[in-house]
């Protein structure tokens, strides 16, 4: 067995530390000119707050100067992604762009695309999804039928997409298309990424409604759609290897593990005072185990700044971490069921996780669901 698997114990830098008071400030000075509050979706579109956040330089922070970035860290861009989760920011215009997108592009586009497009990221005016996943074959990227067809001056794509984070509310996707069958030898062989301006003739959006209100899942579809010749990201027919590369991106962050974060806060505060040994036991097992997703989170954020592309630990971070926010909103409803409600304002409090409750089922699906990346895990770990 070829084991690689390693989580690097990081530290955040003291330019990080003092960097998370300068978020924190700026958050509650947003709060209190009502831009937000920590009851907003945190998918959503929030314009006001993007360019907020576009003059702090805090989108695209860690991108190359010559493309508008301030080449900071990917540790001190994880302070800031990890406050504005913990605030409940509404993030929802940029964070995909940011996290995943944007370095697509900077790798893989053309020069004029990376510099119209990239720009525009950073001053929160360009919004981007992610379409991979499709009906009938969900996570397994390698069944993916939506096609791009090479004609004159470019392609055209048919298909659809689904399960696509925000297609909504975004300027641009980037979409996996197929462009060739695949071979015998190699699965992964045919697919090709390419940049799609979402408001391009034949393309239509439907929103999936959740049983949590929220619709920021979507299908799209694909009828005849036209796109330019330098709109290819990367190289016709290798893909796999640049959608890899981007998961890593995708599945390493707090975000894995802090969507149900403001249950945890609710019930601390609920909880303040009660000597009840049951509730501090249950307490601090659900910190512990919060605190070792974050120091493995952590440590992906390090090796990403080291240029190395921690593929299968970025798959362990997701798989372990959206299991646990989504296990635990009903662990803090057990927990809550020891207290008196006499006491207590439990009532209260289980009107807030009701919220929580509805948002978990989603948990383990989105950014590729849990078997899928427990595959990835036994392949990097040569299982399989």
């Amino acid at each position: 067995m070829n084991v690689s698997l390693r989580f690097d114990p990081i530290r955040l830098p003291a330019s990080a530390q003092e960097l998370r008071q300068e978020v924190r400030n700026f958050l509650a000075h947003q709060i209190k000119r009502g831009v937000f509050s920590s009851s907003d979706n945190i998918a959503s579109d929030n314009e006001a707050f993007a360019h907020a956040v576009s003059q702090k330089g805090w989108i695209g922070m860690a991108w190359p100067r010559e493309y508008g970035g301030q080449e900071r860290s990917f540790l001190e861009r994880y302070v800031v992604n990890e406050e504005m989760l913990i605030a409940g920011a509404p993030t929802g215009r940029y964070f995909v762009a940011d996290r995943q997108s944007g370095p697509t592009l900077i790798r893989y586009a053309s020069e004029n695309i990376k510099r119209s497009i990239l720009p525009r990221i950073i001053a929160g005016d360009a919004s981007f999804c992610i379409g991979m996943s499709e009906p009938n074959s969900g996570s397994d990227l390698f069944a993916a039928r939506a096609s791009a067809k090479r004609v004159e001056g470019g392609w055209r794509l048919n298909g659809g997409k689904i399960w696509v984070s925000n297609a909504n509310i975004s300027d641009f996707m980037i979409g996996l298309f197929r462009t060739s069958k695949p071979t015998e030898e190699n699965r992964r062989h045919g697919l090709t990424n390419f940049l799609v301006d979402m408001k391009l003739d034949g393309i239509t959006t439907n929103p999936i409604r959740q049983m949590s209100g929220n619709a920021d899942f979507c299908e799209v579809n694909f009828n005849d759609v036209f796109v330019p010749e330098d709109h290819l990201i990367g190289e016709v027919d290798g893909a796999w290897k640049q959608a890899t590369s981007e998961l890593a991106f995708e599945r390493s962050g707090p975000e894995r593990f802090l969507e149900t974060f403001g249950a945890l806060q609710a019930f601390i505060k609920l909880a303040q005072g009660a000597d009840d040994l049951r509730l501090r036991e249950g307490v601090g097992r659900l910190v512990a185990q919060l605190y070792g997703l974050r120091r493995m989170s952590v440590s992906v954020a390090g090796m990403l700044q080291d240029g190395r592309e921690p593929v299968t630990e970025a798959s362990i971070v997701k798989d372990m971490g959206t299991v646990w926010e989504q296990a635990l909103p009903a662990e803090l409803r057990r927990l809550s069921g020891l207290m008196a409600h006499e006491v207590y304002d439990v009532a209260a409090f289980r009107e807030c996780l009701d919220y929580y409750l509805r948002i978990a089922p989603k948990l383990t699906i989105q950014g590729g669901s849990t078997e899928i990346l427990r595959g990835i895990v036994a392949r990097g770990l040569g299982l399989r």
